[in-house]
């Protein structure tokens, strides 16, 4: 059952009850991420995500660690390009502890300069692990020159250079001007009933009361290029992307349906002629970006020096074909069936349900039924597909970057640059 209440100031609550489970999903979802932040706060967000948990005014980070662990429970956070998140899961028994840690870790947090400078040493780590690993690296490369100029294709950890920078007042500065009543939401799901709740969060979130400015968030431009970045590794890293849809655009079925068909799947068209027939690639897939205001969709392999043309030609084949001709009906069937098949699994995890929650309060206002999914997927057809892709697909509109230890002259790209 789910029940939504706007507090005073201005923040939402929404709950879904599950009686039939033992636990509790909570989190505290604040409306802003790296594509809000301006030039020189590049990773604050994330970095604020990291603080939230080294300690308020009552509780050091060791005795907040303490308390969760007492009582069989977790606490954890994440910052996405358009939310931060602070979430944790308890017996529905501790409720009451859970929402007294959560709401003191959000709301009085001190910001220990000594706990900022260890901090900046952990963010740095993290860095430079994501810079370490191509196949995660390739797609913050890529974003950054698909949606060039707009902060939605930067990295959401920042750079070396403004984690450095980051100090107490810059962060208490930042969270009084984009942690605004009006930006959160509170969700809750599994064995709880809505009234107790509000009793037990409604206090501590009513105290909120500053009034937010972030700047106004601006639709991306899609930049289409081709790209060699030279790296001694292993393997040629490969990814390929087109205009996607965003997470509000009706055209989102199709393009989720398509994205398991192309590559998202086992049984998908790239997974089975790269990997299954031809032995080319062990990681191949093709992924579906979407944010509020814009989407990218993409493919991604990763291939020895001598199979790039190869590899390339087959992913420009299927990507023809989609836009040739129709799906086959019982290929789109299928496609439906394990979207399907992975949103009511999903749904049996009180964490996704909390998550879901909240993202349909921010992108809808309002709760999504799982039918209302099940019917639009249902009312997509070979023929909508079809129209669809051939609306964002042509061999000039695609963007192409490759990363590793290959020549741009070999495979036919004219733009070479290098890293480390």
């Amino acid at each position: 059952m789910y029940q939504k209440t706007v507090l005073r100031n201005g923040i939402r609550v929404v709950t879904e009850r599950i009686p039939f489970a033992h636990s509790v999903s909570t989190g505290i979802w604040v409306n802003t991420g790296s594509r809000d932040e301006v030039e020189a706060e590049r990773g604050i967000t994330h970095f604020i995500e990291h603080m939230l948990f080294k300690g308020t005014q009552r509780r050091n980070a060791l005795d907040i660690a303490k308390e969760f662990d007492a009582v069989g429970g977790f606490a954890n956070a994440f910052t996405s390009k358009e939310h931060v998140c602070f979430h944790a899961k308890v017996l529905a028994a501790h409720l009451p502890l859970l929402t007294d840690l959560l709401t003191d870790m959000f709301l009085r947090s001190v910001f220990d300069p000594s706990e900022i400078e260890r901090e900046q040493n952990v963010v740095l780590q993290e860095i430079r692990m994501v810079e370490d690993t191509p196949d995660e690296f390739i797609h913050v490369l890529f974003q950054e020159e698909f949606w060039r100029g707009n902060p939605l294709g930067l990295p959401i950890y920042g750079s070396v250079k403004t984690v450095e920078g980051f100090g107490r007042d810059d962060m208490l500065e930042y969270i009084a001007r984009a942690f605004a009543p009006e930006r959160i939401v509170v969700s809750a799901a599994g064995n709880l009933e809505h009234r107790d709740f509000l009793d037990l969060i409604a206090p501590a979130m009513e105290t909120l009361d500053h009034s937010g400015n972030q700047p106004v968030r601006k639709a991306p431009e899609n930049y289409f290029f081709s790209r060699v970045v030279q790296k001694d590794l292993e393997q040629v890293h490969l990814t390929i992307g087109l205009h996607g849809t965003s997470q509000t655009d009706d055209t989102r079925f199709a393009s989720h349906l398509l994205n398991v068909i192309l590559g998202s799947s086992m049984s998908s068209r790239l997974f089975q002629e790269i990997r299954e027939k031809r032995g080319l690639a062990y990681s191949v897939y093709s992924f579906s970006h979407s944010h509020a205001d814009a989407g990218m969709l993409g493919v991604y392999a990763g291939i020895a020096a001598e199979n790039i043309e190869q590899v390339m030609e087959l992913i420009y084949r299927q990507l023809a074909l989609l836009a040739e001709q129709p799906i086959p009906e019982a290929e789109l069937s299928a496609a439906k069936e394990y979207i399907k098949g992975n949103m009511y699994i999903n749904a049996e995890s009180n964490d996704s349900r909390m998550n879901r929650l909240a993202k349909n309060e921010f992108l809808f206002g309002r709760y999504v039924p799982f039918e209302e999914i099940e019917k639009k997927l249902n009312a997509v057809t070979p023929k909508t597909i079809l129209s669809w892709f051939r609306e964002i697909y042509s061999p000039d509109r695609m963007a192409i970057m490759l990363y590793g230890p290959v020549d741009a002259g070999s495979v036919g790209l004219d733009s070479v640059s290098s890293v480390g």
